[in-house]
């Protein structure tokens, strides 16, 4: 009931067009967080949107997006993996552009074709499969990956450019592939529930003439409830320019990342999952 309720609103905010997309993950689409709570205010970028994944009518997972460096800041989903086919459609998000546009994400050529939206309206407030093309050394990488998805919908909604990033290629298919599909299957043992974020810092170059930033480092915690009265929790952190990734408890990803920010601490999740 209280889901429904949540979806009323949120759809009503978008109609009324009082939000780029929605106002907070506190009041839409909380569910993905961890007693829905979300990471703190630290990580916010100076022009942020806050994006409940949207397809088919359905919320998948929450995106933080950096309109200005055109990538997200982290995406947070309920970890479900499952076999399925890998999706091969790239999907954008209609509402960066404005809120008169579509509440689910769309195929470019769905906006170009059907709501008559010219490529450069597009681009203005997000990447583009342009951006990405003729990429030397570097791939889309996801951040929340379609492979810990169990149904085929659930995996087309991690194929949208706000959940992608310019992933150095040798780690986004080694070391970063073997913690998404190893890694976790392991740590995930007993976990009734697991609560993912990954997210990406900012680095100081970009790609697509200037328009998409290359991070720097490329982070994911997760917090996992086995039962009442147990609660787990770890983290990864690798450099956007090497093959390997470094397990750390969430603690030291917290203040990794205090640091890499430099804005003040950051918390990722409520305080009952633990820090050591």
């Amino acid at each position: 009931m209280l889901g429904l309720l949540l979806l009323q609103v949120l759809a009503s905010c978008l109609w009324l067009g009082h939000s780029e997309v929605v106002k907070s993950f506190e009041t839409s689409c909380p569910q993905f967080f961890f007693r829905e709570i979300p990471p703190n205010e630290v990580l916010e970028p100076q022009k942020p949107a806050w994006i409940c994944q949207r397809y088919k009518n359905q919320y998948y997972f929450a995106t933080l997006y950096d309109r200005k460096m055109r990538i997200p800041v982290y995406s947070a989903y309920i970890y479900q993996p499952g076999p399925g086919k890998r999706p091969k459609t790239w999907l954008v998000e209609p509402q960066l552009i404005g809120p008169t546009y579509p509440k689910t994400m769309e195929k470019e050529w769905t906006l170009l074709n059907q709501y008559n939206v010219s490529l450069e309206k597009i681009s203005q407030s997000q990447a583009i499969l342009q951006d990405y093309k003729n990429l030397t050394g570097l791939n889309r990488g996801h951040l929340n990956p379609n492979g810990h998805h169990d149904d085929y919908s659930s995996r087309v909604a991690t194929f949208t450019l706000t959940n992608i990033v310019p992933q150095d290629e040798k780690l986004n298919g080694g070391a970063w592939n073997n913690y998404e599909q190893q890694t976790m299957i392991r740590r995930t043992q007993g976990c009734k529930t697991t609560y993912v974020i990954v997210g990406a810092v900012p680095g100081n170059n970009y790609i697509a003439k200037g328009r998409v930033n290359k991070p720097s480092h490329l982070w994911s915690a997760a917090c996992c409830v086995v039962d009442n009265n147990y609660i787990k929790a770890w983290a990864v952190i690798a450099e956007n320019d090497k093959n390997q990734v470094e397990l750390l408890t969430l603690g030291e990803l917290e203040d990794t990342l205090t640091e890499l920010y430099g804005r003040g601490q950051v918390s990722l999740f409520d305080s009952d999952c633990p820090r050591e």
